[in-house]
């Protein structure tokens, strides 16, 4: 496999942040805060930026203290903050920055914050003023986006030696597209836990990837660069392979389980009915917002500069108007006037929503308390909505502004960071797919009048009795699900109308599309 040896980043800060840093009070307003971070990341730039050097921007903003690993509980106004500017540079910039910026503090530090214990917490803050990255190891080779969740890595716990024995048992199991894993001196890794012989399941280990920062792969730890992208050259996305890594005790982020030491080792779980992947299931929850953010904030960016362009280019007459029109310009055509009308009515909608998902997930995160089912389903019904209605509306917007969306620096060279959001934290058809089902499953149990509109019961009806005709033809369960497959992203669309609808205005909505 290909092997890297990362030269040393040099530890200073980037000009922009260290003045916004070095003007700005300890306890600054939230306004103060969004006025920093704008001059801290305003010279963001990835034309021609290597991995090192795109690495190397987000250590110094890391040491200019301005979000901390802690503010995801203590400020989750500025966590999502953050990343819905960055977003809005992946138009001009590319979204490599923005994803490499949500890996380290969403997944991997989120995740430490989860289900790390008391010198765990230690150890994340002491990071912080090293620049110390890290990255997240989730998804495997055979696991892919769209096969939900499949955590073949073990870690295997050694009572006599007191270690836990990371390894990657076949070419499947390896970790795939983990992005900032070539750069990164730490990681989270997912690996189904090992204890006498019995597995307990995906649970999470940090662990040094490198020697020291900057340096060569820690012993046993392998790396392969996935390759060149459509967008976002300056992020690395490496497969990353573990051979019987030896890993302490104190690698396992042990808030809710723990293995104990002695007498063979034994699993305990600290709290009960609280699973830790539980837990680690809240950076989903943040992730999903964030992206939701992200693509609408992309979206914002790309139709304010397409729409300044049209506004300001002229046009010699419209089609049969005899050669004039009372309006001269692009952005007065029909066709694009009612695409400017229609994407700001739907984004601002989807703002409101997404929103008023973010107020109450962030009480949720001060208190450490898992969401509710209510709120999980309306977080998976807005990263979908926000994603594809964004994709909609931009390629739509690409086929209607002729060659200037082929310009390098009219913003739709990056259109694939949309792409990135379609699968990234839950692949949208997987959380369709569940809408589907749970929804399915409540009308099959009689409950499906308890939130359902009329629509979505006689489409459960649909679903059951073609799955029913299915199964006598001979085809197993997933096969006769499979074959109503219209119908099931049909039932995810009228799901979703109405949650979101529930959201914002009421439920006063119809649901549907």
């Amino acid at each position: 496999m290909l092997r890297r040896t990362l030269a040393a980043v040099p530890r200073r800060l980037a000009p922009a942040a260290a003045r916004a840093f070095a003007t700005a009070p300890v306890d600054m307003s939230d306004e103060a805060w969004t006025g920093a971070w704008h001059a801290a990341t305003a010279e963001l730039r990835s034309e021609g930026v290597t991995f090192e050097e795109s690495a190397g921007r987000l250590r110094e903003l890391l040491q200019t203290g301005l979000l901390t690993h802690t503010d995801l509980k203590d400020h989750p106004g500025r966590f999502f903050e953050a990343h819905r500017i960055l977003a809005r540079h992946a138009v001009e910039h590319g979204p490599g920055f923005w994803i490499r910026f949500t890996v380290h503090y969403n997944l991997f530090a989120g995740t430490v914050l989860a289900v790390g214990g008391e010198q765990q917490l230690a150890d994340l803050e002491a990071m912080l003023p090293r620049g110390e990255l890290g990255c997240f190891g989730l998804t495997e080779v055979l696991a892919g986006v769209q096969s939900g969740l499949v955590v073949n890595t073990t870690a295997t716990w050694c009572d006599e030696r007191r270690v836990f024995e990371l390894h990657t048992p076949d070419e499947g199991a390896a970790k795939n597209w983990i992005s900032q894993g070539y750069t990164a001196d730490k990681a989270v890794v997912l690996a189904d836990l090992r204890v006498g012989g019995s597995s307990h399941g995906p649970h999470a280990f940090v662990m040094d990837l490198r020697t020291e920062q900057g340096g060569a792969a820690a012993r046993g730890v392998s790396m392969s660069d996935m390759g060149r992208k459509t967008t976002g050259n300056d992020l690395d996305n490496a497969r990353i392979s573990f051979e019987r890594v030896e890993l302490p005790h104190a690698a396992m982020l042990d808030r809710y389980a723990a293995v104990e030491a002695g007498g063979g080792g034994q699993y305990v779980q600290k709290v009960a009915g609280v699973p830790p992947f539980a837990m680690i299931g809240q950076r989903l929850y943040t992730g999903r917002v964030a992206v939701a953010q992200a693509a609408l904030s992309y979206s914002r960016r790309l139709f304010e500069l397409t729409r300044a362009y049209a506004e300001g280019k002229a046009i010699p007459g419209a089609p049969g108007g005899g050669g004039g029109t009372s309006d001269n310009r692009l952005a007065g055509i029909p066709q694009l006037k009612s695409l400017f009308l229609e994407a700001e009515a739907e984004l601002s909608q989807l703002d409101a929503f997404v929103g008023a998902l973010e107020q109450e997930l962030s009480a949720a995160l001060r208190l450490d308390k898992i969401p509710d089912e209510r709120l999980v389903e309306a977080i998976a019904t807005a990263k979908v909505r926000a994603v594809e209605r964004s994709i909609g509306l931009c390629f739509r917007l690409k086929q209607e502004v002729g060659s200037f969306a082929l310009m390098a620096d009219a913003g739709f060279a990056h259109l694939d960071f949309l792409q990135c959001c379609k699968f990234a934290e839950g692949d949208s058809r997987i959380l369709m797919q569940k809408m589907a089902r749970d929804r399915l499953k409540a009308e099959m149990a009689g409950n499906g009048a308890a939130g359902g509109c009329e629509a979505e019961a006689a489409l459960c009806a649909r679903i059951g009795a073609g799955m029913a005709e299915a199964s006598k033809a001979g085809a197993d369960r997933k096969e006769a699900w499979d074959a109503q497959w219209e119908e099931v992203y049909e039932l995810a669309e009228l799901v979703m109308g109405r949650v979101m609808s529930d959201y914002v205005d009421g439920g006063k909505g119809s649901g549907g599309n």
